[in-house]
């Protein structure tokens, strides 16, 4: 089982980034998908998840009307579009597959290795 993010770098406020997350190793449309954020000093925190299905999303307060989550279940892929970033979304960015159950086993949280989002003038 393996989650690889791409897409972060160096942005100015106002700009915008998309985040991808590629998985493998697991049936992908059977799970949840979120992304988290942690910046230095700070706890990790959920900002995005979307169900398996891919047609309900949630997000952190500080993000909704920015940010959009989304996934392609054909490619495997998970996406994370932010818009109008501000210097506090200065984080590394992690994509986590939600636990989940499936004929009766548990398959366990899995994190990706992080992609670094500055923004910065």
């Amino acid at each position: 089982v393996q989650l690889v993010e791409s897409g972060g770098g160096l942005v100015q406020p106002g700009w915008s980034l998309r985040l991808s997350c590629l998985a493998s190793g697991f049936t992908f449309s059977s799970a949840g998908m979120s992304w988290y954020r942690q910046s230095p000093g700070k706890v990790r925190e959920l900002v995005a998840r979307i169900n398996n299905g891919g047609d309900i999303a949630n997000y952190i307060l500080s993000v909704q009307g920015r940010f959009t989550i989304s996934r392609d279940n054909a490619k495997n892929l998970v996406y994370l579009q932010m818009n109008s970033l501000k210097s506090e979304d200065t984080a590394v960015y992690y994509c986590k597959r939600d636990s989940y159950y499936n004929s009766g086993v548990y398959y366990e949280n899995v994190w990706g290795q992080g992609t670094q989002v500055t923004v910065s003038s």
